[in-house]
């Protein structure tokens, strides 16, 4: 019981420091909230109108799936390091977790979640190819590219 008491401590100390934390900011913290105070603060920006639509799920795909790759570039690291340690039992979950990995890029790759813009378009749509092609002149950045939150601003600012 003696090798666990440092662990049991370190617990207590991290309770104890939780609820230390707690109980302070509860005591110091301003009690005058306003609407400024509790309006959505976004970098310096001060959003003056509702945004006009939601994100879709596709852009949340990409960045779980940036993870998913972050994650599995941390577990290759250990396994190059200490190949000859873990044996087959290393190389058994890093494959694994590779499938895994790879399943779940297949998938994004099947939702369609890797394409936006005018190619998405062009694919859901294909006869309006023949009306206008993805390469006409009159496809530019200021024609595809939906502008957000420019209520109140002039065309030159743009």
């Amino acid at each position: 019981m003696g090798q666990y008491l440092p662990i049991l401590a370190l617990g207590v100390l991290a309770v104890v420091f939780c609820a230390l934390s707690f109980v302070a900011s509860r005591l110091m913290a301003p009690r005058r909230p306003t609407r400024e105070k509790n309006a959505p603060y976004e970098c310096g920006i001060v959003s003056r109108v509702e945004i006009p639509e939601r994100f879709p799920v596709r852009f949340f795909l990409v960045a779980m799936i940036f993870i998913v790759f972050d994650v599995e570039i941390i577990l290759f690291y250990p396994y190059a390091v200490a190949r000859g340690g873990l044996g087959l039992f290393g190389l058994v979950v890093l494959l694994v977790f590779s499938f895994a990995v790879f399943e779940s890029f297949v998938y994004l790759i099947g939702a369609g979640a890797l394409e936006w813009g005018p190619a998405r378009s062009a694919r859901l749509a294909p006869e309006a190819d023949a009306a206008e092609p993805m390469t006409s002149a009159g496809r530019n950045a200021r024609t595809t590219v939906r502008r957000v939150g420019l209520e109140g601003r002039t065309s030159e600012s743009v």
